[in-house]
This record gives structure tokens, sequence and C-alpha cells, in this order.
């Protein structure tokens, strides 16, 4: 028996930290003794982004992408571990973005679930960013 679902129109992209983040991640902990994470750690669960399936079209339109919003990506993951502005790195950089993370694209998303999506709006309401 086949089962039916939807595809949708989204593509999603993960971010792998790469060692540089995680360097930061340890450096500037405001706790001190506290506890260091490791690569492994930090890449065990992830934020899914959904993107326009049109950004996903080739690795030219993903990086296309990519530069049009690392910092809002960057901000987001960065501040999932510490919430104080002053321990947030200055001049956020696309060779920065680069350097503490690997982009990983998926442009197939099917949903699964009959249940409603439900949107939690967050500061950025700008749902193309493209």
């Amino acid at each position: 028996m086949w089962v039916l679902y939807a595809m949708i129109n989204r593509a999603a992209i993960i971010l792998r930290y790469k060692q540089p983040a995680v360097d930061w991640i340890n450096e500037v902990d405001p706790i001190e003794d506290g506890l260091p994470v490791s690569l492994i750690d930090v890449n065990r669960e992830r934020t899914v982004y959904l993107i326009p399936d049109r950004a996903a079209d080739d690795d030219n339109t993903v990086r296309s992408w990519i530069e049009l919003n690392y910092e809002a990506l960057m901000e987001n993951e960065l501040g999932a571990w510490y919430t104080d502005d002053s321990l947030m790195p200055k001049n956020l950089t696309i060779s920065m973005f680069d350097d503490w993370f690997e982009v990983e694209c998926h442009s197939m998303i099917i949903d699964t679930s009959n249940d409603a999506i439900i949107e939690e709006l967050d500061e950025y309401e700008d749902d193309e960013g493209y």
C-alpha cells in the first residue's frame, strides 16, 4: 500500500558547526569552570532552516541565499548559546560564516503530518529572505 505525503515548496538547510565556532562557544562561556563542549556535542542536534525551494536549485543558488542570510543565521545559531549581546562576535562576515559552519542542503521536503503547521513568530518576519 502506498502512502501519499505532501511535498512542500521549501528546501532545508542544516548548519554543521566547525571547530572555530566550538572554540568561540568554549572561550566566551561566562560560567567559570564550565565544562567545554566538543564538535560532536554541538553537532548532535541541529536546527533545520526551511528556505524557498528555488534557493536550492543548485549549489550557486544555495550559496546566493547563504550570502544574503548568513548574518541572521549566525545570530540565530550563536544566540542559542549565549543571549548576552556583549559576548557575540563583532563584524560577522561571510568568511567567518564559512570558517565556522558547513552548509548541508536538502531540496526535497515532504510533510508526513496531517496536523496544521503552527508558526511561532520570531524577530525575523521576512519568510523569503531572498
